[in-house]
């Protein structure tokens, strides 16, 4: 193992993560415990970082979380452009991280606005999609000459940054390079064939086979088809698994090449020992993830520069993840795949759940940092690694809410659900009823409010009946049926908040998940002073839906659901009328956009959106999907 003098000291970041006037919350990997120091020039503040105000987390011998916490005597100023560096044995960003510099500036920078002005958003980032990069569209905004004004509050993910269940061969020879690289922690496995993780990256199944990585037993049946071997959707798509992460160390380096280029330096790839059809798909794949990789240096000046916020769904951790009590009976019923799902999320804590909000996860954290220490020259223990899944599993505050103009609500719709009161089979609420009542709490009194949800709340009317009908025939699975109006009690439940009078005036409902974007204004019917809501969907970032067959889906949606249409009395929403807005260079009318990008939202001072785009990563230019008044 070289030492570790020879690494760059940063491998991922400086993040910028929940950032207010009196707090600074900043991410970044370094390959040893790093003695920073915040800089803020303009303020001539050079405050040096204690253990109180950066706490560290070693997940490998040369691999260090840093999650920077800065309370501030003093409030930062509002709507003005704040410089700031991080230095590390005296050197800045200008000299350990340039490419994290736009030209000609000394220094990375932020803004803090008085309100949410504007904001971009997206979900769905799979580097191996064919698909060009969305957040390159945000790193061309932030380039190009821009007001204040034209500069985004704040990135919203809402989900899929990460596909830990759909990963590239080359993007998993890279990782297991970079684990070695690393010295990434080891780990012992139960309920597999293979005992370690060290057995799993050099065994023969280790690339497209892991479904042989199982115990060969019929009751495993159910766990094979779940974690890898690939959930058949006819309807939809064809997801493939086969390469599904398994450890924690794998799922960390994910997050380190998928979010920074410099890991990326650090290895050379080398295709494993394939067969003829194997090897001529990961060619093929190859293509894709070095295109992707190509797009690092920009995705990490975004991160340096706006304040990001995420939630996952469900490919952050697992396709279909707590889809139904059936689902998680098996998921969790078996140690392998409980395990599996455990180092996702534990790795989903650590890279993207902390910097949203850091006072949540203390004792987490501080379970965490006992574990992996311990490890530093060996592997991690098993009871302990099993102890902390347990915590994880049982953990209840992936939400968060932020203190902006508007409120910023951001749902945790994965880990709370409301399980079906009629058949295990049955898909799950995306919210149980104790969630839903917190959210009206945190809701009462609000002028207005942008809600974060995963998937949509107001969805495509088709594929959600589509939905209906396979889990009425008992396999919810084939077709991703989790939707709002899945569930009757927490369907009922989210139409009653919406309606409440002391609820907000205005709700934007920011979504992803979908792998195409809309715009649909939804009020409730013969109520005049009623609520404005307005569901905007962004998806993907790096994504698409199937061409041909969204158009049909589209096609059929506006023919079948017309607003004469006596198939709409057997909605669950058929107390409110959803007007859909169309893009502005759709065809034949059509409703849903598809193409990766990134979409953007302009709000009043009522927090009603008055202008939306969805940014094209294709060059072409946006497309508005809701006009600006005149």
């Amino acid at each position: 193992m070289p030492h570790p003098d020879t690494l760059s000291a940063v491998l991922a970041g400086p993040l910028l993560r929940r950032l207010e006037p009196r707090r600074l919350v900043m991410w970044l990997v370094g390959t040893r415990e790093l003695a920073l120091t915040l800089h803020l020039p303009a303020q001539g503040l050079e405050i040096r970082l204690n253990p109180d105000q950066c706490r560290i987390v070693p997940v490998g011998r040369q691999a260090f979380i840093h999650l920077i916490d800065v309370p501030l005597d003093e409030a930062l100023p509002q709507d003005v452009i704040v410089d700031y560096d991080l230095l590390i044995d005296g050197c800045g960003m200008a000299q350990w991280a340039p490419h994290l510099l736009y030209p000609n500036a000394q220094y990375p920078n932020f803004v803090l606005h008085s309100r949410i002005h504007q904001l971009v958003h997206g979900s769905c980032r799979k580097p191996h999609h064919c698909a060009d990069e969305g957040l390159l569209c945000v790193d061309r905004l932030l380039a190009e000459p821009h007001t204040l004004a034209e500069r985004p509050a704040l990135l919203m993910m809402s989900g899929d940054q990460v596909y830990a269940d759909d990963v590239a061969g080359p993007m998993l020879r890279a990782i297991h390079g970079l684990i070695a690289r690393l010295g990434l922690f080891d780990e012992y496995l139960e309920g597999a064939v293979i005992d370690d993780s060290a057995s799993l990256y050099g065994h023969a199944a280790s690339y497209y086979h892991r479904a042989d990585l199982l115990p060969a037993l019929d009751s495993n049946k159910t766990l094979r088809e779940r974690f890898f071997g690939g959930v058949k959707k006819p309807i939809f798509t064809s997801s493939t698994a086969d390469n599904h992460l398994v450890t924690f160390a794998e799922v960390m380096a994910m997050y380190l090449l998928v979010w920074s280029p410099t890991p990326w330096t650090l290895i050379t790839l080398q295709p494993p020992h394939l067969n003829t059809d194997e090897a001529a798909r990961y060619a093929r794949e190859q293509v894709q993830v070095e295109k992707f990789r190509a797009g690092l240096p920009g995705v990490a000046r975004v991160f340096a520069h706006l304040s990001t916020l995420m939630i996952f769904d469900d490919h952050d951790i697992t396709d279909d993840w707590n889809l139904s009590a059936q689902w998680e009976e098996t998921a969790y019923g078996h140690p392998f795949s409980k395990r599996i799902i455990g180092n996702a999320l534990l790795a989903y804590l650590l890279c993207q759940g902390w910097g949203n909000n850091p006072d949540a996860f203390a004792t987490l954290v501080s379970q965490i940092q006992a574990l992996t220490t311990q490890a530093r020259k060996s592997h991690l223990d098993a009871a302990a690694q099993d102890d902390l899944v347990d915590s994880l599993l049982k953990f209840q505050k992936w939400h968060y809410v932020l203190p902006t103009t508007p409120a910023l609500v951001v749902l945790d719709t994965r880990t709370r659900r409301w399980r079906s009161e009629f058949t295990l089979k049955q898909p799950s609420g995306l919210l149980d009823w104790e969630a839903l009542s917190e959210l009206q709490q945190e809701l009462l009194d609000h002028p207005s409010a942008i809600i974060v949800s995963p998937a949509p709340i107001f969805g495509v009317k088709l594929i959600e009946t589509v939905q209906k009908v396979f889990s009425w025939c008992g396999h919810p699975l084939l077709v991703d049926a989790e939707n709002w109006m899945a569930h009757r009690g927490a369907a009922q439940v989210i139409l009653n908040i919406f309606r409440h009078s002391r609820t907000p005036g205005n709700y934007v409902i920011l979504s992803g998940d979908v792998h195409y974007s809309f715009v649909y204004e939804v009020l409730i019917r013969h109520r005049n002073a009623g609520p404005r809501i307005w569901q905007i969907t962004s998806s993907g970032i790096k994504n698409e839906f199937p061409p041909r067959l969204l158009e049909w889906f589209d096609r059929l949606n506006r023919w079948l659901y017309s607003p004469r249409s006596p198939l709409n009395w057997f909605t669950r929403r058929r107390t409110m009328q959803v007007v859909p807005h169309i893009p502005e260079h759709a065809e034949a009318g059509e409703r849903l956009w598809n193409s990766a990008g990134i979409g953007q939202v302009f709000f009043n001072e009522q927090g009603q959106p008055e202008a939306i785009y969805q940014h094209n990563a294709n060059g072409k230019a946006r497309t508005r999907m809701l006009a600006p008044k005149q």
